[in-house]
């Protein structure tokens, strides 16, 4: 199923939800999603719902890890990851997300006013842009991350 986020907020609590097989085509949508919350003055909380994800690129991981390290830094809580499949459960563990995000394996309450974010479009530039500092964020996590990732970062650079 290709991928899709949906998001929800109330009074400064936001769950976000990857649906589908999240790939590096929605890196804009996300990422711009994310500095909308950051600029909410009543933000207080956010989770991220993986339960019907299907799929998550590196780009995506990326990204995640720049919203728990984002929300660190500004607003001095870890966010909470929710997620059902294990899968995905292992991918979250081999890429150090625990250092980054309270991990729980279950389903997350649903929000009744949950939508569908609209699609952003990024020029290809803008997305190379995204994609290369996703993997950024990746690599700074864990040195095996680092390993991981270092030469496709190291070609994306050089594209």
């Amino acid at each position: 199923m290709e991928g899709r986020i949906l998001a929800a907020s109330h009074d400064g609590a936001y769950v976000i939800r990857l649906v589908g097989d999240v790939r590096l085509t929605l890196c804009t949508t996300i990422d711009e999603y994310f500095q909308h919350m950051y600029e909410d003055p009543e933000f207080a909380s956010v989770w991220v719902d993986l339960c019907d994800a299907e799929g998550i690129d590196s780009t995506t991981l990326g990204l995640l890890a720049k919203l728990a390290k984002g929300v660190q830094e500004r607003f001095g809580f870890q966010p909470a990851i929710f997620s059902c499949d294990p899968g995905i459960n292992r991918l979250l563990e081999s890429m150090s997300f625990d250092r980054l995000f309270e991990i729980h394996e279950e389903v997350c309450n649903n929000p009744e006013d949950i939508a569908e974010i609209p699609a952003v479009a990024g020029t290809e530039e803008e997305v190379k842009d995204k994609v290369v500092e996703a993997h950024r964020v990746l690599m700074g996590i864990s040195d095996e991350n680092h390993e991981r990732f270092k030469d496709l970062l190291s070609a994306l650079e050089r594209s």
